[in-house]
């Protein structure tokens, strides 16, 4: 079974709140660990990160325990930066085996074509978004930031986590007069490009719409429960909640 996940946000408010959301997300892991041949991680898996050449953003151990467990016995996670957690360098992929993609991925999935994007600067209005991630995810800042003592840049990161979250829940991605850009880019994805399968999360609201070719996803959120998540049996992909 595939599992694919998005926008858990672990790091996101009170210390009982991320605690609670910590331990489901790990509960989960281990309920779907039997049968789970790969899972993939859509984006903002945490709420912050940005990590230093030998430091790590502490509170997030936990998580980071479980993700090592998985990868030493062999399972497979591909990993999408979102646009909270654009802070990773080479962590995960030194210590887990994870490659963390900072782009869309397109893959090939039991012979069904699959498109997934966070879907982060695909609203019509995200134009400034677009310029700001420019300058976010460029290397020179990325250097920059890290001559910052880490504890005044995780500070940083944290305020800049909660102003793009506040830029997110501001937007109405199904206005009417501008229409869904996410759901417009699934479906000329699927019906220009061909794809099977688009997946996306970032908009924080579950939803799967059929086209005459193929499926648009999307995988919801964390922040509340029941929480979303979908799986691919290499048939069928389906949208399921937490109990």
């Amino acid at each position: 079974m595939i599992y694919f996940i998005s926008d858990i946000h672990l790091g996101l408010g009170t210390l009982i709140q991320q605690s609670e959301r910590e331990k489901a997300f790990i509960d989960f892991l281990r309920s779907i660990e039997h049968d789970c041949e790969s899972l993939y991680i859509i984006g903002d898996l945490f709420d912050f990160w940005f990590e230093y050449g030998t430091v790590i953003p502490k509170q997030f151990y936990q998580t980071l325990a479980e993700l090592k467990h998985w990868t030493d016995n062999g399972k497979s996670i591909t990993y999408l930066m979102g646009n909270h957690d654009f802070g990773h360098v080479s962590f995960f992929k030194e210590e887990f085996g994870i490659t963390v993609h900072e782009d869309d991925v397109t893959c090939t999935i039991h012979g069904k074509s699959f498109y997934l994007s966070h879907g982060d600067g695909k609203a019509y209005n995200d134009t400034g978004y677009l310029i700001l991630k420019r300058i976010l995810r460029n290397p020179f800042s990325k250097f920059l930031f890290r001559l910052i003592h880490p504890d005044i840049g995780v500070g940083i990161a944290s305020w800049a986590s909660k102003g793009s979250r506040i830029h997110t829940d501001a937007k109405e991605f199904g206005e009417q007069s501008i229409g869904d850009g996410l759901r417009d880019f699934a479906e000329k994805k699927i019906r220009e490009s061909g794809f099977d399968f688009v997946i996306m999360g970032h908009k924080h609201k579950a939803e799967i719409i059929s086209f005459d070719a193929g499926i648009y996803m999307n995988l919801g959120h964390w922040l509340s429960f029941p929480a979303t998540y979908a799986t691919f049996d290499g048939y069928n992909l389906e949208l399921h909640s937490t109990k």
